[in-house]
């Protein structure tokens, strides 16, 4: 975005340099109270706090408001749910579903039963309710950051007064008061005093970052005096002139980005897909069975004589009835074909899949997100908090002797000494309080300290008094009594090196210092990413030029511990063919420290770029080394956004994680968002997912979840489209065979019930197997349909469709079964044959394994529905009557109808052998 249309330069102001992040000061001036224009409007960026004693008047606040807007963020026109409903009605399964029931009317016009049109209405309905639920759900984010950024006070000066008013009123040119708990109002410049304010919201990085007046006119996060909309004071007092209000500010740009539209997900557009290759297959079937039908009439029925087929040609109304007939049979084989229950089974595996998350530490906000985090290739990782514990704390600590300790309870094992003393400064050095056991107050590093220590405080020493860390000074002092007089010292090493004269050994005991070796292990171990400061005690006062001889105690590392899961987690990712991108506002040097412990960098294979460098990329560039980016450090939240574009424009499904509301647009744009559990309320809302336990190994476990949701689509898909192909199957051969109704329309009901509502229920149930995590991420347009389902369906299926033709005409299979009126034993044992095989098939499509059984204990909805559905079907067969057709059938009758069901299990078998042998691979 450029300053012109950021910051609605006036014509002719002068523009400050163009520099990355460089932003000048609002209009190129700064409002006199008199007003604005003429002589009260000053050149670009120079402040003149001198000026504007008492802060703008009502006048001039009128004009700035009118100039520069309310400090309001904008939104963008939300679609009713109504409008998305109808929207989603087009989703292009639920497009043939509607093709299908308009179909099915067209027929039933002609008379029978509308059981099977008000299934299909209900299907969509629901469908689409619970889609249209997840979408208008998702755009709350821009909501939340809305009331959340004008609901709030603060005080500025107005009309020589202090005042407090909305956050939604300040206007630019106001000199806003800034002091600890405030949040600030909008982007300004510090012009008096000095705060330390909390930029997580912003950078994501977790530290207090000092702000005092400087000539550095830049507004953005690392700019020494710009402090910015939404980041909390911690500490210090002071005055900041408000140069950007409303959607100029940094809120107000990520606010325009998060009410973006997501683009499809990888699972809508497979759909899409799919529903094409449905939508054919399904002409071409109806086509051959109206052109089979009138081959019969015409041309069979009338022994292929010349003659009698002319004169039926000639007989419209024989023709117009036969081709009346052809056109119902050919829609009806168009509705059997259509698995009207694929979006409902997707709407039951998406839903049982979400509560068997939560136990995983996995909050699902967006259902198709799940299934996105499976087909994900490319994860942006945060590194505060998700591959690090998110907060500082005490490392290894040295002594000046070189002696290495792994941490503080290291320390007091093997040296009580050196840990008495520690914990010496710890407290009675320290701004901090313990509060319930909590660190409380202080800056970080205090804080830090006093959490290794907690209530291990010395005895017998009390603090005179204290000089808290400034960042300038660079070093905090308190003078203590006890034994004796003591001021402890702690800082930065640079500073208080030169003052360094000996060193206390882990014995107790001092010798003289060696600067030039203490100076090596500083430098050697800030190379390393690590943060150092010294622990040191004297006996002079608490300035430097005051310290005299000072006694170092220790080198203490401060660091953002690496997650004990982390390393496993980037491996299990890496593992599974995901490509994993650390980011984070650190330097290169710590991030890269960071990377190669956890095992994103490894060697010089993989790139550890800065914001900078990235800045200076074009797209086409970046999109080249993309594949071997391992870090980003010093990275600005426009970063985020700009790569996960770019890795979406190169064909990759984007997963991204964040917990600040500056990661709310990359997480909103990427295709599988991750917030973290301890993060702002925004980033939870623009998310798909969110990681309770803030772990990059729930990232995994959200992967493996999202492969197996996948899967059991397809396990289900599979099912659906054999068994169509099998009732299409015998519904085109059955007229030509004499059995013009092989399935009522009552038991068509009880099918559709068992292939759809129980189906699907069946396959939701199916475990995530680790197996999962070892292959590669489908691509973003990897069709539903593979090799392997389509030879299942057409095998598989032509099998059941002969089995079932076998069992209606082969005599040796109609002998073993009562001759009745209506041939209704026969009927009977061929409808319970039918749902029987479609059991069976159910065993074949649950697993590529040639093991049928493989792991079928851990899905116990699957062995409950499948026997409760055998269970029915019995009933149904000794009780169902003239309702479904049937009559109670022999032992040896039901046995026989058993018994040739069974035979799909060896003819899968055999199938998926030829399958291994010919291609060499399992198929889901």
């Amino acid at each position: 975005m450029n300053d012109e249309k950021r910051y609605k330069l006036p014509p002719g102001a002068p523009r400050a340099g163009n520099a990355r992040g460089d932003r000048p000061a609002p209009g190129g001036s700064i409002p006199s109270p008199a007003g604005f224009g003429g002589a009260g409007r000053q050149p670009a960026g120079v402040l003149v706090p001198a000026g504007l004693p008492g802060g703008l008047d009502e006048a001039a606040v009128a004009k700035s408001r009118a100039l520069y807007g309310p400090n309001i963020l904008s939104k963008k026109k939300k679609k009713s749910f109504f409008r998305r409903f109808f929207a989603n009605m087009w989703d292009p399964v639920t497009r043939i579903l509607i093709a299908a029931l308009a179909v099915n009317l067209i027929v039933k016009l002609r008379g029978g039963d509308w059981i099977e049109c008000v299934g299909i209405s209900i299907t969509i309905l629901i469908a689409t309710f619970i889609s249209t639920i997840s979408e208008y759900g998702s755009e709350t984010a821009f909501e939340r950051l809305n009331a959340e950024a004008g609901q709030e006070y603060c005080r500025v000066r107005r009309s020589g007064k202090i005042q407090q008013i909305k956050t939604a009123d300040v206007v630019v040119g106001d000199t806003v008061l800034l002091s600890p708990g405030d949040k600030v109002p909008a982007d300004g410049l510090m012009i008096r005093g000095s705060v330390f304010v909390n930029q997580s919201a912003m950078t994501g990085e977790n530290r207090e970052v000092e702000k005092r007046p400087s000539s550095n006119r830049r507004i953005d996060p690392a700019a020494p005096s710009a402090v910015l909309r939404g980041c909390a004071v911690m500490s210090g007092e002071g005055e900041a002139l408000v140069c950007a209000v409303g959607d100029a500010t940094f809120l107000g740009e990520i606010s325009h980005e998060v009410q973006e539209e997501k683009r499809d997900s990888p699972l809508k557009l497979r759909l899409a897909k799919l529903a094409g290759q449905i939508s054919r297959l399904g002409y071409v079937m109806a086509t051959l069975v109206a052109a089979v039908y009138l081959f019969d009439i015409l041309v069979i029925d009338s022994g292929s004589k010349y003659d009698i087929i002319l004169q039926k040609l000639a007989d419209w109304r024989y023709m117009g009835a036969s081709l009346l007939h052809a056109l119902t049979l050919a829609l009806t084989v168009i509705v059997v074909a259509v698995p009207e229950g694929l979006p409902m089974m997707i709407a039951v595996v998406l839903a049982a899949n979400m509560r068997r998350m939560v136990r995983d530490n996995v909050l699902v906000r967006n259902p198709a997100g799940i299934e996105a985090a499976g087909s994900m290739n490319i994860l942006f990782a945060d590194k505060t908090g998700t591959l690090t514990e998110g907060r500082l704390g005490v490392g290894d600590i040295y002594a000046g002797d070189g002696t290495k300790f792994a941490g503080v309870g290291d320390l007091r094992k093997k040296s009580g000494f050196l840990y008495s003393r520690f914990c010496l400064s710890a407290h009675l050095n320290n701004s901090a309080n313990l509060e319930g056991g909590q660190p409380r107050g202080g800056n970080t590093t205090d804080r830090a300290l006093l959490a290794a220590v907690g209530n291990q405080k010395p005895s017998g020493w009390r603090t005179l008094r204290r000089l808290p860390f400034d960042s300038t000074r660079k070093y905090s002092a308190a003078e203590i009594t006890g034994e004796k007089k003591l001021a402890l010292i702690k800082g930065a090493p640079e500073l208080l090196l030169p003052y360094i004269r000996s060193i206390y050994l882990p014995d107790g005991s001092t010798v003289p210092a060696d600067t030039r070796r203490i100076s090596g292990m500083v430098k050697e171990l800030s190379s390393a990413g690590n943060r150092v400061i010294l622990l040191a005690e004297g006996t002079g006062g608490l300035r430097p030029q005051d310290f005299g001889a000072l006694t170092l105690v220790c080198l203490v590392i401060l660091d953002d511990k690496l997650r004990r899961e982390a390393a496993t987690a980037v491996s299990e990712l890496r593992g599974a063919g995901i490509h994993v991108v650390m980011i984070t506002g650190d330097s290169r040097e710590t991030a890269a420290s960071v990377a190669t412990r956890c095992g994103i960098l490894k060697g010089n294979v993989d790139l550890c770029i800065d914001g900078s460098e990235l800045a200076g990329m074009s797209d086409m560039k970046l999109k080249k080394i993309l594949p071997r980016l391992g870090v980003l450090a010093r990275a600005l939240p426009s970063d985020k956004s700009r790569l996960v574009r770019v890795a979406q424009e190169a064909g990759l499904v984007v997963g991204m994680t964040g917990d600040g509301i500056n990661d709310a647009p990359a997480l909103k744009r990427a295709d599988i968002g991750f917030s973290m559990g301890c993060g702002t309320q925004v980033a939870k809302e623009a998310g798909d997912i969110i990681i309770l336990d803030n772990n990059l190994a729930s990232v995994s476990r959200a992967v493996l979840y999202g492969r197996s949701i996948f899967k059991n689509i397809r396990k289900f898909i599979t099912l659906q489209l054999t068994m169509n192909f099998c009732a299409v199957g015998v519904s085109m051969i059955g007229p030509f065979i004499g059995v013009d109704a092989p399935v009522t329309v009552v038991q068509m009901l009880w099918i559709n019930i068992v292939m759809d509502t129980l189906g699907g229920l069946a396959f939701a149930g199916e475990p995530a197997l680790p197996s999962y995590m070892k292959e590669k991420p489908k691509r973003r347009d990897e069709p539903i349909l593979n090799g392997y389902m389509i030879n299942q369906i057409v095998l598989l299926g032509g099998f059941t469709v002969a089995l079932c033709i076998a069992f209606l005409k082969m005599p040796v299979i109609v002998s073993r079964f009562r001759v009745m009126p209506d041939n209704l034993c026969h009927m009977t044992a061929f409808f319970a044959l039918f749902i029987f095989s479609s059991v069976f098939n159910c065993f074949n499509a649950r697993t590529d394994r040639l093991r049928l059984l493989a792991g079928i204990g851990q899905n116990r909805t699957f062995i409950f529905i499948v026997f409760s559905v055998l269970a029915v079907q019995l009933i149904f067969v000794y009780l169902g009557g003239s309702v479904l057709r049937t009559m109670p059938l022999l032992p040896s009758e039901m046995l026989t109808t058993m018994l040739v069901s069974l035979l799909v299990f060896p003819a899968e078998f055999f199938r998926k052998l030829l399958w291994r042998a010919l291609v060499g691979k399992r198929g889901y």
